[in-house]
């Protein structure tokens, strides 16, 4: 045989046998790589009763007058009653913010016609407490019917409901992401024993929004803060 036909021969046996090998190889990698690629999504869910620590309290009145000197005088009087009112239930005056009075001319407003007008003047105010005294708001809502007995017409436009809020997220943040995270794991765990698989490493973690809300309409001083982690583990057998 030509020398060159023998060169050429063996040099085509080496190129398929590496050929060969290396489709074995990109094989078992492929198949090695689909396995690892076999992932599950758990959710894991973390949720925390906690009180509110501020409350913003505004307390809306409002008065009428013919004489609008008398209608700022009576105001005044009933701020001060309000005020003291707060005062003597353990508020400190640096929690109470007294805003300005919203006044209308009802003469003023009046389009055409020659109907009499009572009490020409008509105001409303608001006096807003922002505390850390939860209890204290509570209790002092349910005794504002005192004042009411006196005169001063609680409510109003200017009504509004008492707002409980929590600003110490960040103090418990630490503790629920933990326990969210053990809780998609342990999901995981039994996903892999029951697909006969082993669970892996983490492929994703996405940390869900922090909420807080009212834990119900009646109770918004008590809040439940929620929070939910999804993570994808991967699967081997």
């Amino acid at each position: 045989m030509d020398r060159n036909v023998k060169a050429a021969l063996v040099l085509g046996g080496f190129i398929a046998l590496g050929l060969a090998i290396l489709g074995s190889t990109l094989g078992s990698s492929a198949i090695r790589f689909k396995e690892y690629e076999r992932v599950v999504s758990v959710k894991g869910l973390s949720e925390r009763e906690v009180p509110a620590n501020i409350a913003i309290w505004p307390i809306g009145f409002s008065g009428a007058d013919a004489d609008l000197s008398a209608l700022y005088s009576k105001l005044e009087a009933d701020v001060d009653r309000i005020v003291d009112f707060l005062e003597t239930r353990g508020f400190e005056r640096e929690e109470i913010t007294v805003a300005a009075p919203e006044v209308t001319d009802k003469l003023a407003q009046r389009y055409g016609g020659n109907e009499p007008v009572q009490l020409r003047y008509t105001a409303s105010q608001v006096i807003t407490v922002y505390t850390e005294r939860i209890d204290e708001v509570r209790a002092a809502r349910n005794d504002l019917a005192e004042l009411g007995k006196q005169g001063i017409a609680f409510g109003g436009d200017n009504f509004q409901r008492t707002e409980y809020l929590f600003t110490e997220l960040n103090d418990i943040k630490p503790g629920m992401i933990e326990e969210a995270t053990r809780k998609a794991r342990e999901v995981a765990e039994r996903f892999a024993a029951d697909s006969n698989s082993r669970l892996g490493k983490i492929k994703t973690a996405n940390q869900g929004q922090f909420t807080v809300s009212d834990r119900d309409m009646n109770t918004p001083h008590i809040k439940k803060v929620r929070v939910v982690s999804t993570i994808e583990y991967y699967l081997s057998d």
